[in-house]
């Protein structure tokens, strides 16, 4: 019975640096977060006159996977947000003048990241990805009236840092960038010639962020 008992104790012994040792990686597992932040949807190189800036409040839900290697941390990692990004537009267009709108929607992200521990609670990142926005347009002039909900695709890449918060939580601030395929407005609109341009759209964020790992 003493030799069952010393082998108990040994095992024990030794798998208590194993467990410690999880228990002390705190950027490993799967986490689920909240975030919200300052959104900034931008029309770039433009073919005729349309140059805003739409400036709102981001906020969404993250998921992600985590494994800690040691010295490196990579994970996989999926997003859903929306914005309150609202601006009214007032735009001369090929000599006509039109006001209306334009809103942002909600974004979907999916990407990866990868991060050095530089302290056994925080983590520094970059990260990368897919990202799809919805937004919606709508303008009128005194011949024209036009509306279109539509998605954009692109790819956003961003940095962060992340801080382990006792056992399970953890939070963040994360700058990212995104750059959209062409907003192309050029469907029918009523009582003139067809509204054509090719809007070149990109996004500035900066988010904070709170979650817990399970």
């Amino acid at each position: 019975m003493l030799k069952y008992v010393a082998a108990a104790l040994v095992a024990g012994t030794a798998l208590t640096p194993t467990i410690a040792a999880a228990q002390d990686a705190p950027f490993t597992g799967p986490r689920v977060e909240a975030i919200v932040g300052y959104d900034s949807l931008r029309s770039g190189e433009t073919e005729g006159q349309f140059d805003e800036t739409v400036d709102g409040v981001g906020y969404g839900i993250g998921l992600g996977y985590d494994f800690n290697l040691g010295g490196v941390v990579i994970g996989a990692e999926a997003e859903l947000s929306d914005s309150s990004g609202e601006q009214d537009l007032d735009e001369t267009i090929d000599g006509v003048n039109y006001v209306g709108r334009f809103e942002t929607g909600r974004d979907i992200y999916v990407g990866a990241r990868i991060g050095v521990p530089v302290t056994p609670s925080t983590l520094l990142y970059a990260k990368g990805g897919y990202t799809n926005a919805a937004v919606e347009t709508g303008l009128e002039s005194n011949n024209d009236v036009f509306e279109e909900d539509t998605t954009l695709d692109g790819w956003r890449v961003g940095a962060g840092v992340e801080q382990a918060i006792g056992s399970n939580a953890f939070a963040k601030l994360e700058y990212r960038y995104s750059n959209y395929n062409s907003l192309r407005i050029d469907d029918e609109v009523t009582g003139g010639d067809p509204l054509n341009l090719d809007v070149d759209v990109d996004r500035h964020q900066v988010v904070a962020g709170f979650g817990l790992r399970f």
